[in-house]
């Protein structure tokens, strides 16, 4: 682990908090308010805020390692980069709200707007990536 990996971890994990937020804070808030005896009360979800840290730090950094093992090449595209967002989002995000959904009497509208945010979302860290480039190599001094 070198210091490109925790910037690139941060900086990925921080953009995909951001982007929750914007998400689930802002553009699904009515949707999560219209059905808020579903979820935890207010004072219950903010004594577990520690764990959104946890969770977005952990998409962050393994966003990152995998990208690096996957994507070797120095020279990767914007395409690399949504290509690996869309796996990522395949992987993950979209799986847990059909399961969400199945579990939870949530309305199809709600799931589908969280997978279509999510998604976009995920591309845009996977195309953050590309732009971080975490395979980069160290700047040197001339000698």
């Amino acid at each position: 682990m070198d210091k490109r990996f925790l910037v690139c971890g941060v900086m990925i994990g921080l953009a995909a908090m951001l982007l929750g937020a914007m998400v689930h804070g802002w553009l699904l808030r009515a949707d999560y308010l219209a059905h808020a005896e579903l979820y935890r009360t207010p004072e219950e979800a903010n004594a577990r805020l520690g764990w959104i840290v946890v969770a977005y730090g952990l998409i962050g950094f393994t966003m990152t390692w995998l990208f690096r093992r996957l994507y070797a090449d120095v020279r990767t595209r914007a395409r690399h980069g949504l290509q690996f967002g869309l796996a990522m989002a395949l992987l993950s995000f979209v799986p847990w709200h059909l399961l969400a959904y199945v579990g939870q009497p949530l309305p199809f509208g709600l799931m589908t707007r969280q997978v279509i945010f999510d998604l976009i979302a995920m591309l845009l860290l996977g195309r953050m990536l590309v732009w971080l480039r975490p395979n980069r190599a160290p700047l040197t001094l001339p000698e």
